[in-house]
């Protein structure tokens, strides 16, 4: 792996990215009440593969997992923030549902998640998923030569805990490329001009994590990571690639 991208590397990922993105546009549109997040795997097996790519999560093994993923997609339901496996669960009334999926095409990698609400759910947990998704977009404003991944970190968890959130602690973004998970390690907490330095050609997944109650997370025994508390949760991710100029959003 290698922390720079030419453009012709670029331009693989962001193919991999508008595959992910198509499919995201179709689940989304899919989730209801009822629904299991079985079918939604399947739906995204289907639809990725017949765009000609691979499902990147599917039989990949992070470092720490005690077996490589089963699935093709992540979903996770309420306090459970990332890494959910799809079960037989039917969606409720209520229930806030983070979608986390990665495409694999000719050889490289793009990743992003959503976050969705199904029928009626609190004003707080509307705001909350409201501050993810403005927190993320705030951290790729940031994405520009001669910033650093501690500029990142710094307006994600300023905007997070000004709005009375929290970032939890141990999950974060990361470098993609040929590899789903590269370097650098992008925080969802940080200082101002600390940290690697922005240049062009880096590709990140950018991905606030963000909860009402806590910070602190707990393992459950299929590998997922939901608070400490079970209070609800948000996520946001996309997959960017430093320009001179700015960020090239790689997965719209």
């Amino acid at each position: 792996m290698h922390l720079i991208k030419t453009d012709k590397e670029i331009k693989k990922i962001a193919v991999a990215g508008k595959i992910l993105a198509a499919t995201a546009k179709k689940l989304l549109s899919e989730v209801r009440v009822g629904l299991t997040l079985k079918d939604l795997d399947e739906m995204a097996f289907k639809l990725i593969t017949e765009a000609g790519a691979k499902p990147a999560f599917l039989n990949y093994r992070p470092e720490g997992a005690k077996k490589p993923y089963p699935c093709s997609i992540c979903a996770s339901v309420n306090e459970v923030i990332v890494h959910g496996p799809p079960t037989n669960y039917s969606i409720k009334d209520g229930d806030v549902l983070k979608l986390d999926m990665g495409v694999l095409y000719d050889g490289w990698n793009a990743d992003a998640a959503w976050t969705i609400s199904v029928g009626r759910i609190s004003p707080e947990a509307k705001k909350l998923m409201e501050v993810a998704k403005k927190a993320l977009q705030l951290a790729i404003n940031e994405c520009r030569p001669g910033k650093t991944l501690g500029d990142i970190g710094y307006v994600i968890s300023r905007y997070v805990h000004r709005n009375g959130f929290f970032t939890l602690k141990g999950l974060t973004g990361h470098g993609i490329g040929q590899e789903l998970h590269e370097e650098p390690t992008v925080l969802n907490e940080g200082r101002r001009g600390e940290g690697k330095e922005l240049r062009p050609g880096m590709v990140l997944a950018i991905e606030p994590m963000i909860a009402i109650g806590t910070d602190r997370i707990k393992q459950l025994a299929d590998e997922s990571y939901a608070t400490i508390d079970g209070s609800n949760t948000a996520h946001f991710e996309h997959t960017i690639a430093i320009t001179e100029h700015g960020a090239d959003i790689l997965t719209i």
